[in-house]
């Protein structure tokens, strides 16, 4: 049961990581507001 744990935390920490990578250049759909991003996740840029 633990190996079945650790490799699905290991599966959610690698898409978090995918997901902040792939949304790091889109601007919020919403008009109203948009959160301030981390300086770790500026790392994570393309330009």
């Amino acid at each position: 049961m633990n190996n079945v744990t650790q490799k699905i935390g290991s599966l959610l920490a690698a898409l978090a990581i995918l997901f902040t990578t792939a949304t790091m250049n889109a601007a919020c759909n919403f008009i109203m507001y948009q959160d301030e991003l981390p300086e770790e996740a500026k790392k994570l840029r393309k330009f």
